[in-house]
């Protein structure tokens, strides 16, 4: 387990915290390996009846590594961990609550289409920037945005890499709620209780139920890793990659 990510439990609340501020909460490989473990242990778990995913007041994740992103340009493909964890997402059985404290970026918003229950702080931003990178949406978002906000926001946000706000997310129906940063927190937490406090039987007939295209959203996790990887090693992703380091120097 890494020290980048914070298992606790609260009750009968698994609370899973993103815990890298120096680097906005990027995740890493290892990150992303212990999140799918902590969510493994809580499906198998009866005493654990809710999950919270955090990553405290500023950022909730800056999407992925990039260092570890270039590596895997240069290789060719998504990394092991990362596709684990996005399979995971797809067929977790607990309920699973967002408490997004200020920035998301890349994964750091796809994952959210697969939670329950999402809280945002009043200054949280949301922002997908594949196709500035000449690459495309994952987490099998290409599917869940549109079911999720319609096709013309979906559009919007995956494709043209427009921002949303706090309330455009609400509007969107991305986000549950919008709060000041420092109840972000304590928001998410009593609405994980909330849910936590329901017959649990009911809460998992009910979520297959809403989530009835479970099978749908693996296949377009794989078939999105395909075009992935072949995105990674195009002209265009070389072109993309290079002008963003030119950047960074």
């Amino acid at each position: 387990m890494t020290d980048s990510v914070i298992v606790t439990d609260e009750g009968a609340v698994r609370i899973i915290r993103f815990n890298r501020p120096e680097k906005k909460n990027a995740l890493t490989q290892p990150m992303y390996a212990a999140i799918t473990q902590a969510l493994r242990e809580a499906q198998a778990s009866a005493a654990i009846r809710a999950v919270i995913l955090t990553g405290g007041q500023g950022a909730f994740s800056a999407g992925a590594d990039i260092g570890e992103f270039l590596e895997s340009a240069q290789s060719g493909g998504l990394r092991p961990h990362t596709l684990e964890f996005l399979k995971i997402l797809a067929h977790n059985e607990k309920p699973l609550v967002a408490a997004v404290g200020g920035l998301a970026v890349g994964i750091g918003v796809t994952m959210l289409f697969h939670c329950d229950y999402v809280v945002a702080a009043t200054t949280a931003t949301f922002t997908t920037p594949f196709l500035k990178l000449a690459l495309i949406p994952e987490a099998a978002s290409s599917l869940l945005a549109p079911m999720r906000m319609g096709y013309a926001r979906a559009f919007s946000m995956l494709v043209m890499g427009r921002p949303l706000s706090a309330e455009q997310a609400k509007e969107a129906g991305l986000v549950n709620e919008v709060v000041d940063a420092a109840q972000v927190d304590p928001t998410a937490l009593k609405a994980a209780q909330e849910i936590a406090a329901l017959p649990a039987g009911a809460v998992a007939v009910s979520r297959r139920l809403m989530r009835g295209h479970v099978d749908a959203v693996t296949r377009q996790i794989d078939t999105e890793a395909i075009h992935f990887k072949d995105r990674l090693t195009s002209d265009e992703a070389r072109a993309a990659f290079s002008a963003f380091l030119a950047r960074k120097k």
